[in-house]
């Protein structure tokens, strides 16, 4: 029983060792195993059970084989032998347990370690898309200022040719209205220039007529 225990305390420590110090694939195939092993929670809760009991079985011993010894005033030797037999199986089950328990603890932490460094990769390639889409946003938001500084330009000239076309139009519909008043200015200086004509043209009938009665 002593040697098993001492095999399986020995055994703990090296899986811890390698859980704690990483030798090339070792660590990964501690970890698989590990796993599996994990896979079978029910025995190794029944084999972790049956130690424990077993542990407080010796301690029962000890204590007994103490109080047997504190009545007589002695232990016999044989009571000191098989007391240190049960105090050496209850140190070295105690030291198996609780180095299942630090193996246990240790392979979940690096577990989790694992998935967060797997978890971290992709948050940081999902990082660098994220900052490539800003850039590519930043790049298309400075050439859509770029175009509307353009367009507001355009507008600007847009807007001054409008003004000055404006402006020529004012000017040319007051040169058609100075245009239209001289027209109407002349037709009635036409119009009074063909009443003095017929006006003139009657005078000079009336004095043909009388010239015409003097001679005759």
């Amino acid at each position: 029983m002593t040697q098993l225990l001492f095999l399986v305390v020995f055994g703990e420590a090296f899986v811890a060792f390698l859980l704690m110090v990483k030798i090339g694939p070792l660590r990964e195939l501690v970890m698989k195993c590990l796993d599996q092993v994990k896979m079978r929670k029910g025995t190794v809760l029944t084999i972790a059970g049956t130690m424990s009991v077993i542990l407080f079985s010796n301690w029962i011993s000890i204590v007994k084989i103490q109080n047997k010894g504190a009545k007589i005033g002695t232990m016999t030797p044989m009571d000191q032998v098989l007391w240190r037999t049960h105090l050496l199986e209850a140190s070295l089950m105690g030291f198996s347990l609780y180095l299942g328990f630090l193996i246990d603890r240790m392979h979940h932490h690096l577990r989790k370690l694992i998935n967060l460094r797997k978890n971290g990769g992709s948050s940081k390639q999902e990082i660098e898309n994220l900052n490539k889409e800003k850039t590519e946003l930043q790049e298309n938001e400075r050439k859509a200022k770029e175009e509307i500084i353009r367009l507001k330009k355009e507008i600007s000239n847009l807007t001054e040719n409008l003004q000055k076309i404006k402006l020529e139009s004012k000017k040319k519909d007051e040169q058609v209205e100075t245009a239209e008043a001289h027209v109407t200015s002349l037709q009635k200086q036409s119009a009074d220039l063909l009443l003095e004509y017929d006006r003139l043209l009657e005078d000079n009938q009336l004095l043909q007529a009388k010239v015409l009665s003097y001679r005759g």
